[in-house]
Parts: structure tokens; sequence; C-alpha cells
């Protein structure tokens, strides 16, 4: 009888024990579940937010409450951005310079975007592999650079660029931007680089190679990932700046972001058409993520578990 009994509460226990362990399981998932679409919402809402603004007339954008779904929904600053304006109606004078702004940006962010990776990649293959002297304090150095932040040496910049007359020019936010993302690309490569085994190169100077044809025809067709990530993330900050192409532009170098925050009028701020440049301005690095975040994402990450 007691056999019997103690077999019966140890299957009662193992059974009490089995449904608290699954309902602790059940209920850490629900919490993450829950944390992870509040996440998501508070990521894309502004960005929902900023689509329905751009379609909304201005009387359903100051209505109080605010209308979530426009009843009448419009294109019309859309035309007035990429076409001008057809129908005669009054537009701020910021959106005639709203595709320079586009220009200039893909300008900078092109041109930025090739300095820094074929000068980067350069540094990083000689800091991998060459016994340069110093070069532990060099890579020190590139990270203590990604962490300074610009507003301390803005006005050393300012007085820098005004010297050689690069103030309001392309020239002269390519030369920042260049500097400011230079660092990234020298260091995410760096790590990349000490995944690849050195054996591969060795047997290409073996074969008669000097280290840039190995670095040419060895090296970099096994750096795809890390080459589109870092000229995913060169492109896409260099787009995304806003201190500094507002503190060192003043009216012909202008790039998108700054543009945006111009379209105002006599009678105030134009939210719709600030929302509608919004919009087009962000379609060009919100296309590059998708095209390429697996690439990003492996790049971005490579020699995280392997390094000197």
């Amino acid at each position: 009888m007691s056999t019997v009994l103690s077999y019966s509460s140890i299957k009662n226990k193992l059974h009490s024990s089995w449904k608290k362990h699954r309902t602790k399981k059940w209920l850490g998932k629900t919490i993450t579940y829950l944390f992870v679409i509040m996440l998501v919402i508070a990521i894309l809402a502004p960005f929902v937010w900023m689509v329905i603004s751009s379609i909304s007339p201005q009387v359903e954008l100051s209505a109080k409450p605010p209308h979530w779904f426009p009843e009448n929904p419009t294109l019309s600053r859309y035309r007035a951005l990429i076409f001008g304006s057809s129908s005669g109606a009054a537009v701020p004078a910021a959106t005639a310079k709203f595709l320079k702004g586009m220009r200039n940006s893909l300008v900078v962010s092109v041109i930025t975007t090739v300095i820094c990776v074929v000068t980067g990649t350069m540094a990083a293959y000689a800091l991998a592999r060459l016994p340069v002297l110093g070069k532990n304090n060099f890579m020190i150095g590139t990270l203590s650079a990604q962490m300074t932040p610009v507003i301390v040496i803005v006005i050393p910049l300012y007085l820098l660029l005004q010297q050689f007359d690069m103030i309001d020019t392309q020239r002269g936010l390519i030369l920042l931007y260049t500097g400011f993302m230079l660092p990234t690309v020298i260091w995410v490569m760096h790590s990349y680089f000490l995944t690849i085994p050195q054996s591969l190169e060795e047997a290409a100077l073996i074969d008669g190679c000097n280290h840039v044809t190995a670095l040419i025809k060895v090296v970099l067709p096994l750096s795809g990932p890390g080459l589109v990530a870092v000229s995913a993330f060169t492109f896409l900050s260099s787009w995304n700046e806003f201190f500094m192409a507002l503190i060192f532009t003043s009216s012909q170098a202008k790039t998108i972001t700054v543009v945006v925050t111009e379209f105002s009028s006599q009678f105030g701020v134009d939210f719709g058409l600030m929302a509608t440049g919004g919009v087009i301005g962000s379609l060009p690095p919100l296309i590059l993520a998708f095209l390429f975040q697996r690439y990003i994402v492996e790049g971005l990450t490579a020699g995280a578990l392997k390094g000197e």
C-alpha cells in the first residue's frame, strides 16, 4: 500500500512540476512575443505615420482628433516635389531644391563610399597581413576616432574647410564624411580579413603574386559579404547624415536631409510636404538595406569570434 501511495505521490509531483514548467515556458514566450511586437510597432509607427501624412490633405492633418486613415488621399505633394506644381498652386521655395538635394546626397554618398571602401580595404589588408610598425596603436586610434562626437570638433573643422574654400561644396562634405567613415571601414575589413586563411595568400605568393595581386585575385573575391557590408553602411551613413550637412552647407551643396527641414512657408511649416520629402528620401536607403541585409549582417559580424 505504501508503495502504491509513494508511486502515486511521485507521479502527481512530476505532473505538477511539468505543468509549472510548461506554464513558465508559455509565459516566457508570450512576454517575448509581446516585447517583439511592441518593438516592431515602435520602429514602424513613425514611418507609417509619415506615409499617412504624406497622402493626407492639409485639412485632415490639422483635424482634431487626427485621422489615422485619410478620407481623401492625395498624391499632389509627390507630383509637386518630383515634377513641380502643375496646378499653379503655391509651393514652398524649398521644393525647387528637392531634386538638387537628392542629387547632392547621391553624389556625396557614392563618392564617399568608393573612397572609403578602396582606401579602407587596402589599409585593413596591410594591417591584417603585413608587419606594420605600431599596428595595435593604430587600431586603437581608429576605434577612438569612431567614438569622437562630431560636435566636439565642429569648430576646428569649420575653420579648416573655410581656409581651403570648401564650405558649401560637395568636396567638403565628401572629405568630412570620408574622415568619419574610414575608421569604421578599416576596423570591419580588418576583422573580416582575419577570418580568411592566410595559407591561401601564401600559395598565391609562391605562384609569383605580390601582396597587391594576392589581395585582388584571392582575398577580395572571398571578401564579398564584408565589402557589401561596409559599402552599404558607408552609403547609408552618408545619405542619412544631417548635422555636418546642416553646419557646412548653406545653399549649393545641401543634401536631402537638410532640404526636407526647409519645407516651410510664410504661413508656417508644411508637415505634409516634409513627410512626403521624408518618404521619398528614405526610399534609396530602405531599398539598399532590404536588398543587402544578409550581406550587411554577415559582414558586420565577421571576426566577432576570431581575431588576433
